[in-house]
């Protein structure tokens, strides 16, 4: 098969990807590639889930920005598709009357990154969110939650199917090489193709 796209590892970033280069460029042929039998086999499917809302990245980054908008995307997205998530908060607690002023920063940190919901709460309020935790101060953060990625790369998957994508599963890229392109195409006269083993 011959396609004008091809995005190299199912993991969510690559289905994440191809679902979003499906839905801008409906025209081309596009496919995932994957050496194992099914998608998120690996990182995407063992990590912590939490959707972090937004509170350690540097004011005006991109980084902050993404995190602050890609939780409020996913909340959506799994709203939209009926993915189970919980929506717990986390607490960052100083335990030590040092670790205050570094609290605070975040807390201001987490303002100026507009993560919603921010407040700084004392250690009665600490005890009725969570009656084992001990401290003098905490950041509530009620934005943060868990979620299970590989339901939501195997329900990117499948948006990507539907919309006329192709997931090849057991398909390790083994090689790439350059091949000459027109020149009304590239500037350079090149472009990237991948060589695949056959099927």
């Amino acid at each position: 098969s011959s396609f004008d796209v091809a995005v190299v590892g199912a993991g969510i970033v690559g289905l994440a990807t191809a679902r979003e280069l499906q839905q801008r460029h409906p025209s081309l042929a596009l496919a995932v590639l994957e050496k194992e039998q099914e998608p998120a086999h690996h990182q995407s499917g063992h990590n912590s889930g939490v959707i972090h809302s937004g509170i350690y990245y540097t004011p005006g980054s991109l980084k902050a920005r993404l995190c602050v908008q890609g939780a409020a995307l996913c909340y959506r997205y799994c709203d939209q598709k009926g993915i189970p998530y919980k929506q717990c908060g986390k607490l960052i607690v100083a335990v030590e009357q040092d670790e205050i002023p570094r609290l605070k920063a975040l807390y201001e940190r987490g303002l100026q990154n507009n993560v919603p919901g921010l407040k700084l709460i004392g250690a009665k309020e600490i005890q009725e969110k969570e009656p084992f935790c001990r401290g003098l101060m905490a950041l509530d953060s009620p934005y943060t939650g868990i979620v299970d990625y590989k339901q939501v790369a195997q329900s990117y998957a499948r948006d990507f199917q539907e919309a006329g994508g192709t997931i090849l599963t057991g398909f390790e890229v083994t090689d790439m090489e350059m091949a000459k392109e027109s020149p009304a195409q590239s500037e350079d006269g090149k472009a990237a193709i991948f060589i695949f083993p056959p099927l």
